[in-house]
């Protein structure tokens, strides 16, 4: 919208990544994420109506957790990231409606949150999960009978492969890639779900830096390509981090793990 001959961000346009840029030759203009899409904004948020902001310790209240735990489910659900002190809005975390504030005393960052914050879908099921519940998302994507038929390969591998840390596998590899996690002290879940609407699930899940690892067999299969192209549109579209190994790269796990992991900022050995 035009406002005093100038353009102005409405709360639709802010939900969805808009950002007032300047430029000498243009002056005052919108830029818009690469993947903008108006379909594609919070359930949880009436775009054209103005919410109230509120910190991350009066929303934990209304959950009954601590604002440190409700952080962590934030990150995980890759909205903000850490930093030296405090907490940063990503990219996604602005899509959500989030706010980068920080202390006026101490200077040290923190993200405000729409009030409606509390109805996504994706954050209930994040909460759901650390509490014992057995809610799950649906499936929410354009292409979602191909992604079922795709993806539906896993289901159809038994996990007969037994870890050092009791993790039941598919096969050797995903064994021997485990085994190194564990050996090298590095918290990791096996077939973790995405934090995201879509009814996907990583190989590896490292929660401190937020990496995901995926395993790729050297398969031609048509419907394990299919699943490998879906899987990497979405770590794109949803910015997550990717660390990706194949059959040569399991031969060599002490090369190759520590280097790519030290890319996110998580340290082995």
């Amino acid at each position: 919208m035009r406002e005093s001959d100038k353009w102005a961000l409405t709360a639709k346009g802010k939900l969805a990544g808009g950002r007032i840029k300047s430029s000498t030759k243009l002056g005052d203009y919108i830029e818009w994420p690469e993947d903008f899409n108006l379909r594609q904004l919070p359930t949880h948020q009436s775009p054209d109506v103005p919410v109230a902001l509120i910190s991350s310790t009066k929303i934990a209240k209304e959950f009954d957790i601590s604002a440190n735990k409700l952080n962590h489910l934030f990150s995980e659900l890759g909205w903000i990231s850490k930093s030296l002190k405090g907490w940063i809005m990503t990219e996604q975390g602005a899509k959500q409606g989030a706010i980068q504030s920080e202390d006026s005393r101490s200077g040290i960052p923190y993200v405000k949150w729409p009030a409606t914050i509390s109805q996504s879908t994706l954050l209930l099921s994040s909460i759901n999960d650390i509490s014992g519940a057995s809610t799950r998302l649906s499936v929410s994507t354009e292409n979602s009978h191909q992604l079922a038929s795709a993806i539906d390969i896993r289901t159809k591998i038994q996990a007969i492969y037994s870890a050092t840390d009791g993790h039941k596998l598919r096969c050797k590899a995903e064994k021997l890639i485990d085994n190194w996690l564990y050996m090298a002290e590095i918290v990791h879940a096996y077939e973790r779900k995405l934090p995201i609407a879509e009814d996907i699930y990583c190989d590896f899940y490292i929660p401190t830096g937020n990496v995901y690892i995926e395993y790729w067999d050297n398969d031609d299969d048509p419907k394990y390509l299919a699943r490998k192209e879906i899987k990497h549109a979405i770590y794109k579209k949803y910015g997550l981090k990717l660390i990706e190994l194949h059959p040569e790269d399991v031969q060599n796990l002490d090369d190759i793990l520590p280097r790519l992991l030290l890319k996110f900022g998580v340290q082995a050995y």
